[in-house]
């Protein structure tokens, strides 16, 4: 089976740039995020006629998840147990940033963690909340993917200048150390032949490589023993109308699980 995490930056505004990425490369799950769209006005039409089902979360131009899966797409949920909510006025709400799905045997999720803003706002509160309130969902022993934007640069090399990053997030200790708890609850991440997977519309940052890894999957140990192969699909950061992030695309051995005779 092979799955994929995207942000897409806007689906409706890349929906047939997305579907041509599916088809050629041949992917069974893609996990959105950034769909900047309401459930309503999802482009729901494009992903069908290329053979996807698709669950989406979102309620307005901000934030915004979705599965598509062309091998089902089963026990539908629009949030995690104990999301927290947010809000810079009035009464908090869980924002659309998780959604997951049983796609093909697999529970997969598509998560958008928040940003972060700056170190102080509340909305880094917010981001450290969100990854450990994530770290409780964990099913070590399951067959279970979580993936998406994460906002964290776990690794001094995992951005292109660590020291253009001081005094900034996605960087500091209570990020990465959030992050580390998910993989102490049992998540492996899914390494994979290249080396960032965002890259800043500003400055000319793909052009000259300044980039970071922010986008991963992280697979319990049962699916992380059935990864064959990992990559950045960086092709598709290239050429007019790109998303400033590039899909991550994992191969799994999934045979003997259900649909294994699709693929």
């Amino acid at each position: 089976m092979r799955i994929a995490t995207w942000n897409v930056n806007s689906v409706r505004t890349r929906a047939e740039r997305i579907a041509a990425f599916l088809e050629r490369e041949d992917v069974d799950v893609l996990a959105m995020q950034e769909t900047k769209t309401a459930d309503d006005k999802f482009p729901y039409a494009t992903f069908e006629a290329a053979g996807y089902e698709v669950a989406h979360v979102g309620v307005s131009q901000w934030n915004g998840v979705a599965i598509a899966s062309r091998v089902g797409l089963d026990n539908v949920r629009d949030s995690f147990e104990r999301q927290p909510a947010f809000a810079k006025k009035g009464a908090p709400s869980v924002e659309a940033r998780a959604v997951g799905a049983v796609c093909g045997g697999v529970d997969v999720w598509s998560l958008y963690v928040p940003n972060g803003r700056e170190i102080g706002d509340p909305h880094y509160d917010y981001k450290l909340q969100f990854l450990w309130s994530l770290a409780d969902q964990v099913q070590p022993g399951e067959l279970q993917v979580y993936m998406g934007d994460f906002n964290v640069a776990p690794r001094e090399e995992d951005v292109w200048d660590v020291s253009w990053f001081e005094g900034k997030t996605h960087v500091t200790e209570p990020e990465r150390a959030a992050f580390q708890m998910l993989l102490e609850a049992g998540l492996h991440e899914v390494t994979h032949e290249n080396q960032y997977s965002f890259w800043d519309y500003k400055s000319m940052r793909f052009q000259k490589n300044e980039g970071m890894l922010i986008d991963f999957q992280l697979a319990t140990k049962p699916m992380f023993e059935r990864v064959q192969r990992a990559f950045v699909d960086v092709e598709e950061r290239k050429g007019k109308g790109a998303s400033d992030h590039a899909p991550v695309i994992v191969d799994y051995d999934t045979r003997g699980l259900a649909y294994d005779e699709v693929r």
